[in-house]
This record gives structure tokens, C-alpha cells and sequence, in this order.
């Protein structure tokens, strides 16, 4: 089998990205980019989904934050539609929950080639730490327009912060492991086709 992974780089006036992603890893994670807390979700959602994941960015963070979000989300979804390839031999589908103290979340994902996002996490503009909450909606409406899936998150408790989002990232992971597994050389869908 051909190893599922990619190797994608973009800089623009405003960020400068390098990112690898191996979809069947080992959890070996390496991220460097100047921004707190969003590497930690990344780090969650890469070890949940057993991937291998290398991030590089720099950008104008003098400004804010929300370049570079928006951007590495980006160039992460590109680089998961070429590392996922052709889609007739996946699951396809997952709904995860996961718990982390106080917080549910529940994340459904489509791995079949349309972007939607529905995002329905009760945060508003809080901060966590120096970062804004709001900016993780940016990311995943980047991420799944680059990556042609249809992806639902949803906070169901949850009061602090960092346990809502972290526990919607944890989920997203451990969708992705679930809906990437191989499954022979069957289409996952009626149609014949995605």
C-alpha cells in the first residue's frame, strides 16, 4: 500500500507554512509556530487520529493571530486531501463524543469530497490564555473548505474553555481514525462514486 502522506508549503505577504502530514503514523508530532495554546489542540487531534504531523509557520503575528490560524488551516486541509488520495476504500463516516471534566463535545465528519462546516461551540470571543476561541471556527471553515469534508462540532457542556475545545479537537481525531480506516476496494456510497 502506498503510504498515505503529503508534504505542502505556502507563503503568501502575510504567513509562511510548511506542513507534513503521514494519515497511518505513529503520533510523531513536531509543531512549531509562534502562537499559545492552538499548537496543544493540534497535538490533540494528531495523537487521537494516530497521524504524523510536522508543522512549521511563521506570520504576522504582530497583528494577530488570525492569519496564521486561518492559513495553517489552509494549507493542512490541502495537505489531507493529497495525503488521502483516492476515497473508495475508507469508512468514510464518524461521530465521535468525547468527555474532558465538565465539557462534552461531539464532532461528525464526512470524509466524501464536499466542504460543509457546522460549528456550534459556545465560547463567544473568550480567550484561552492569549488566544482567541473565536479563531478556531476560522480554522476548521478553512480546513474543511482544503479538505473537501463535511465536518459538524458541537459543544454540548461545558464551562471552561480550554476543556470545551480540547475535547472537540480529541474528538475530531479519534472521527478521522475511525473514518479513514481502510476497508478493502469497497465505494462508500450508493451512488458508486464520491
Amino acid at each position: 500500500m502506498q503510504k498515505r502522506e503529503a508534504l505542502k508549503k505556502r507563503t503568501t505577504f502575510e504567513t509562511d507554512i510548511e506542513i507534513y502530514i503521514l494519515l497511518d503514523g505513529q503520533r510523531q508530532i513536531e509543531l512549531d509556530l509562534p502562537i499559545p495554546f492552538f499548537p496543544h489542540l493540534l497535538k490533540s487531534m494528531a495523537f487521537y487520529a494516530d497521524w504524523d504531523l510536522n508543522i512549521k509557520a511563521r506570520g504576522d503575528v504582530e497583528v494577530d493571530f488570525h492569519h496564521l490560524v486561518e492559513d495553517i488551516g489552509i494549507v493542512l486541509g490541502e495537505a489531507f486531501r493529497t495525503a488521502l488520495g483516492e476515497t473508495k476504500n475508507i469508512q468514510r463516516y464518524s461521530t465521535q463524543f468525547i468527555a474532558m471534566d465538565e465539557a462534552l463535545s461531539m464532532v461528525s465528519i464526512d470524509v466524501g469530497g464536499r466542504s460543509f462546516l457546522n460549528y456550534d461551540v459556545s465560547i463567544g470571543s473568550q480567550k484561552v490564555g492569549d488566544f482567541e476561541a473565536d479563531l478556531i471556527e476560522e480554522f476548521l471553515r478553512a480546513f474543511t473548505n482544503h479538505a473537501h469534508i463535511t465536518l459538524h462540532g458541537k459543544s454540548w457542556w461545558g464551562k471552561n474553555g480550554h476543556h470545551i475545545l480540547e475535547s472537540l479537537f480529541k474528538a475530531l481525531g479519534k472521527a478521522f481514525k475511525e473514518a479513514l480506516i481502510l476497508n478493502g476496494n469497497t465505494i462508500p456510497s450508493t451512488k458508486g462514486i464520491i
